[in-house]
């Protein structure tokens, strides 16, 4: 029995069953626990959206949500404008069982925490300045509000936007809740203040100025847990700072990857071209 946690998928299921065939994946013994983005820019993200939920509900996987399936999200709801001729989102879109695939989306965490190993997972990364109990608060604000049977409004009005930058208490209402999704599903750089930085997607060494990786911050207080992230294919297989990352950029022809919790092991599988180098998110 073993607990597997495993790199962004982005549509890319086929990749996904030869790397599970590879690690001998039990599905009747072992767990999968995804980082986010599984779908979206890959050829097969209905295959993987149904893959994830199948596991989900029969209590044998668990997901996050990432920025790209919060897009999708947004274009069940109608919202275009952010609309890419790079998705390849259609499939589900146009799919019978859609409805019930958006239903059951909207109601994944953003935060997960273990209740054996000492770990948590999120796709993008926690703010320095909040301890991991704020993480659990913040991110089941948002998923609140999902769950909510307004869930569309949030989407559709207050979700997009890369204001307010900053945390601080006084955050109220949409802000609070924007900040919280764009941390947990974009965040990368920040200053010594902790504000995040969202342009830049290149590889530590090429942020702009008075910038750094998020779980660097000297004064990060949520050390006390490993975090387990994705999003970030430029930084590739990174352990350090108890963090370790796990977009090893199957999509753009790098690998796929799952990580073995048990034994603290990477396993990688070599990914076809899906996509031609450009800006990785």
């Amino acid at each position: 029995m073993a607990l597997y946690i495993i790199g962004d998928l982005q549509g890319c299921f086929d990749p996904l069953q030869q790397l599970l065939r590879q690690i001998d994946y039990d599905p009747a013994a072992d767990e999968l626990w995804f980082v986010g983005d599984v779908v979206n820019r890959g050829p097969q993200s209905l295959e993987c959206l149904r893959f994830v939920r199948r596991l989900e509900e029969s209590g044998r996987g668990r997901m996050v949500l990432g920025n790209h399936d919060f897009h999708l999200l947004a274009q069940a709801v109608g919202l275009t404008r952010f609309r890419s001729r790079k998705d390849t989102l259609d499939d589900i879109l146009n799919a019978p069982d859609r409805d019930s695939l958006i239903d059951w989306l909207r109601q994944q965490p953003l935060y997960l925490t273990h209740e054996i190993h000492n770990l948590a997972m999120v796709h993008a990364g926690i703010p320095p300045q909040w301890t991991h109990q704020q993480a659990r608060q913040e991110a089941g604000a948002v998923a609140e509000r999902l769950r909510d049977a307004d869930w569309q409004t949030f989407v559709r009005e207050h979700l997009f936007g890369s204001e307010p930058a900053c945390w601080h208490e006084g955050l109220t209402s949409w802000d609070r809740l924007r900040y919280a999704v764009n941390a947990f599903c974009r965040m990368r750089y920040c200053d010594p203040r902790g504000c995040l930085e969202f342009q830049c997607k290149a590889a530590p060494g090429n942020q702009p100025k008075g910038y750094a990786p998020w779980f660097v911050h000297p004064a990060r207080r949520n050390k006390d847990r490993t975090i387990f992230f994705g999003h970030w294919s430029t930084l590739g297989a990174y352990d350090g700072y108890n963090v370790h990352a796990l977009d090893t950029g199957c999509l753009w022809g790098g690998q796929l990857t799952a990580w073995r919790v048990e034994d603290g092991t990477r396993h990688t599988l070599q990914c076809p071209h899906t996509l031609q180098p450009g800006k990785h998110s």
